[in-house]
């Protein structure tokens, strides 16, 4: 939803800096959770370190970089082109790390996915990520989500097999 500021439901008190951190893993996250405005690495460089790391090796194969998240982040949403964020259910930090647990949704509207064409069905899901924030920038994310709690929404298995 453009324009459209997910809420945060539970947090606790933050220092300034940890607030400033929360800041900008919440701004990465807008970018990368945005159709419109993730076009891939160059839409987030700007908020990760040089040397950045990502953790998702069963949801995100082959990416080792929130840059490379952001890269295959945007191929999923070429698919899913409505999707978004709904809410950071649980939001926190201590020091140099921020703790997101956030919910969202979005329908296959968008083009087709492995093969499989626009299903018009709507998911919902949540995910964790953790991350680590340095002189102002992410350094490292690293990610938990059940896709294929997801993708059987969306249709893209067939029972519990892959489509």
């Amino acid at each position: 939803m453009a324009g459209h500021e997910p809420i945060t439901k539970t947090s606790t008190a933050q220092t300034g800096v940890e607030e400033k951190n929360i800041a900008v893993v919440k701004d990465y996250m807008r970018i990368a959770y945005s159709p419109k405005e993730n076009k891939g690495r160059s839409s987030v460089a700007h908020l990760c370190t040089e040397d950045s790391v990502f953790d998702a090796s069963t949801t995100f194969p082959g990416c080792q970089t929130p840059l490379d998240y952001a890269d295959s982040h945007a191929k999923v949403m070429s698919a899913i082109a409505d999707l978004h964020i709904v809410s950071f259910d649980i939001v926190f930090a201590k020091e140099r790390h921020v703790l997101l647990r956030y919910s969202a949704e979005g329908s296959h509207c968008g083009e087709s996915h492995s093969g499989i064409e626009p299903t018009g069905r709507k998911a919902q899901w949540h995910a964790a990520a953790i991350f680590e924030v340095r002189d102002g920038k992410v350094h490292s994310f690293t990610k938990e989500w059940d896709k294929l709690h997801m993708w059987k929404q969306l249709g893209w298995m067939k029972g519990d097999e892959y489509a």
